[in-house]
């Protein structure tokens, strides 16, 4: 058999490597998919774990506390422009996590914006973004007048890209148990009681878990608490969320684990009625409906770098010597 010319060999050289470049460039971006730099549920901003201490009642968050905390706004024609409506989180660089009441009727995306990375409301940060809404997906199992399944995902229209104050929290799995010694908060820009106005600072507070038998208690919720909620709060009522904050993080941070995991979303909580705390849905009997509309990157790098390799073989069967 003829061996090849040496310009032929020349140029099947050059395709191998442009290719093995390639393979190269897929591989490091896989890499820095999984950077720490970028891993979900911390807090690089405010340089520590956890807050201070218990929190009573709830106090303004530091700039960066809370980066995967999300304002959902709608526009409102008579205000002339984008009012926060709900909290929400941020779980990827494209969806955020709210709970599906906040919709009412607004069901179409072009009402709604996210804004990532907020401490104020509404003043100019040169670390936030403001990214419209493609898609809104509420849970097929949600009622109106219920708490149950309150679950609604809102795709932006395009990624956001991480930094010191925007990235995400991290999705609990069924090992994530919630006991008495986990450190557990919740923030947004809601009311402080019942009629007043939402907060322009984001606020935080440290909250309780509260078992389920106690929260359906007859003199607490009378056994409508389900087992896809989570009550959080305090017995007293002095920490507690309250409107405009719905949809946002109820989050925990577990021992010898340095990041925080998003345990509830906020779908009810009367504003500090006794024995009356907020409801959560429970994001880890969600997870896998969650899942199914969330984009895996790593596998896309995945099937680019099988790609690269299944040509790099043709290359090498079919035209090499």
């Amino acid at each position: 058999m003829q061996g090849a010319s040496p310009s032929s060999s020349s140029s099947v050289l050059a395709s191998l490597v442009a290719l093995l470049v390639l393979l190269s460039q897929a591989l490091a971006a896989a890499a820095a998919a999984a950077s720490p730099s970028d891993a979900c549920g911390t807090r690089p901003a405010v340089n520590e774990v956890t807050p201070d201490a218990r929190i009573v009642g709830g106090r303004d968050a530091r700039v960066g506390a809370w980066p995967w905390q999300v304002s959902l706004q709608l526009y409102r024609v008579a205000l002339g422009g984008f009012r926060h409506e709900c909290g929400g989180c941020l779980i990827n660089s494209n969806s955020v996590l709210t709970a599906a009441h906040c919709i009412k009727k607004w069901v179409n995306p072009e009402y709604w914006r996210a804004a990532i990375g907020l401490h104020h409301l509404y003043k100019e940060q040169a670390h936030a973004i403001k990214q419209r809404v493609s898609n809104i997906i509420i849970h097929p199992d949600f009622r109106k007048g219920s708490y149950e399944s309150d679950i609604a995902l809102f795709k932006l229209l395009k990624s956001v890209k991480y930094n010191e104050y925007i990235r995400p929290v991290c999705l609990p799995e069924v090992s994530h148990l919630v006991p008495d010694k986990n450190l557990c908060y919740i923030s947004g820009w809601g009311k402080k009681e019942k009629k007043g106005k939402f907060e322009l600072t984001l606020r935080e507070a440290q909250v309780d878990i509260i078992p389920l038998y106690t929260c359906n208690k007859h003199d607490w919720f009378k056994g409508i608490i389900s087992r896809n909620m989570i009550c959080a709060g305090s017995e007293s009522g002095h920490v507690d969320s309250c409107e405009g904050d719905d949809g946002g993080p109820l989050m925990c941070i577990f021992p010898n684990v340095t990041q925080y995991y998003l345990l509830g979303v906020t779908s009810s909580s009367s504003c500090g009625i006794p024995k009356h705390p907020g409801i959560y849905v429970r994001v880890v009997n969600y997870k896998s409906w969650i899942d199914s509309f969330i984009q895996d990157k790593t596998s896309t790098i995945n099937i680019q770098c099988s790609l690269i390799l299944l040509a790099v073989e043709w290359i090498t069967i079919h035209l090499l010597p």
